[in-house]
């Protein structure tokens, strides 16, 4: 079959494989749907036709979209013919089909110049229809020789044909129209995390400033109510400082794929927790945290994200423990493995919560502090960029949180 030129430069399959042919989501849709092949196929061997194919169609064009091709017509697709060669612009005129076993004695086609400039014998032509009514092309079957299919069961077997393959082109539309609905909020998430991370970045200078002016104005005479405040504030900057520290840390996370941890042979760990616990004690010096260190040394970890986590769950503690209890920290090395317990006192968390404690962006039993619910995520994440794991247990009136990390030289 010849493919016949007009005024327009046709499209071809080469323009399809090259990916800019002008129905190229179409043809895509069709041409890759195990489906659609099956159909064709079956469509064939009940009709012994020796051409199967299903078309775009439009007011003037006619392009293929998935062909089986034994009569060597060298149809493939997204092979253009000019729309006025075909019999299927008549079905899209008219939504009804065409079919005849034998051009040269059927009464409507015996002289047609289509049938006879193609050598066409037996044909059949069905409308597809989307599910909105609108009409999409044609399910095609052709041969040079007379077959029997205007038969009864072959016209109800391509009328079934062709309304599965309308519903198929709706289901992979919404599914495409899925995809981009998906791609582009991962766009805007990953925006949206960047912009976290620059704005994690650029508030640490301020912090950093308010902390250096806030230790200088403790230096200075003060009244006793100007040390209350300057107490206050120091509480104020700790907390934001650990804002900005979670914030940015989860934000990098989720741009690198997860936290990593830079371990060091002799990373100076009970130092790194101790000055952590201090910090905390400055900045809530209404709650008493203790300590109990048994390092022995250096350890083979990351000791400034360890003591990041570590600091969270001291946070974490002082935030749901019962007021005036104290917080205890303990820390030592067994087979390898670093294990810190932060202990308070306090109402038991449920169990429902256990379970989505660690997740980013939960607030533990109360809203109060208006955190971010982050601390416990990234301590999670800290945990398991070292091996290891954190668990909570509840008896009686004690929550532990347990941290367990892998430390370099370990099994």
């Amino acid at each position: 079959m010849d493919l016949h030129s007009s005024d327009r430069t046709m499209q071809d399959h080469a323009a399809f494989q090259a990916g800019h042919h002008d129905f190229q989501s179409d043809i895509q849709r069709l041409a890759g749907n195990d489906l659609v092949g099956t159909i064709l196929e079956t469509v064939m061997l009940a009709t012994r036709m020796r051409f199967a194919g299903v078309a775009r169609v439009t007011a003037d064009r006619w392009v293929a979209c998935r062909t089986i091709d034994e009569l060597q017509f060298g149809i493939a697709a997204g092979d253009e013919i000019e729309i006025g060669s075909t019999f299927c612009q008549t079905v899209r005129k008219t939504s009804e089909l065409i079919i005849f076993n034998k051009a040269s004695t059927d009464p409507r086609y015996h002289d047609h110049p289509i049938a006879a400039a193609f050598g066409i014998v037996s044909y059949a032509s069905v409308p597809i229809f989307r599910a909105d009514g609108s009409f999409f092309g044609t399910l095609c079957a052709i041969d040079t020789e007379t077959k029997d299919v205007s038969n009864t069961r072959s016209v109800a077997m391509l009328k079934m044909f062709a309304e599965i393959i309308g519903g198929t082109l709706d289901t992979a539309e919404r599914l495409d129209a899925q995809e981009r609905v998906i791609e582009q909020e991962r766009k805007l998430v990953r925006i949206q995390e960047e912009f976290t991370a620059i704005l994690g970045h650029d508030l640490r200078n301020p912090v950093t400033a308010l902390r250096s002016g806030i230790r200088m104005l403790g230096k200075e005479t003060l009244t006793e109510r100007g040390r209350g405040v300057i107490g206050l504030m120091q509480s104020s900057l700790h907390r934001m400082g650990e804002l900005v520290d979670n914030m940015m840390l989860h934000a990098k996370a989720r741009l690198g794929d997860g936290i990593t941890v830079a371990v060091t042979p002799d990373a100076p760990l009970g130092a790194a927790i101790a000055q952590v616990v201090a910090e905390i004690s400055l900045a809530a010096p209404d709650h008493q945290i203790t300590t109990d260190l048994e390092f022995g040394g250096t350890v083979c970890c990351d000791a400034l994200r360890l003591s990041q986590a570590v600091s969270n769950l001291i946070s974490n503690a002082i935030n749901h423990g019962a007021p005036g209890t104290p917080v205890t920290v303990r820390g030592r090395l067994s087979d390898g493995m670093v294990i810190m317990d932060v202990v308070n006192t306090g109402d038991p968390i449920p169990d429902a919560a256990q379970r989505a404690i660690f997740q980013p962006f939960q607030r533990g039993r109360t809203a109060e502090g208006s955190g971010l619910g982050l601390g416990l995520h990234i301590a999670s994440s800290i945990a398991r960029a070292h091996g290891g794991t954190i668990a909570v247990t509840c008896r009686d009136d004690t929550t532990t949180f347990r941290l367990t990390a892998k430390t370099g030289d370990g099994p």
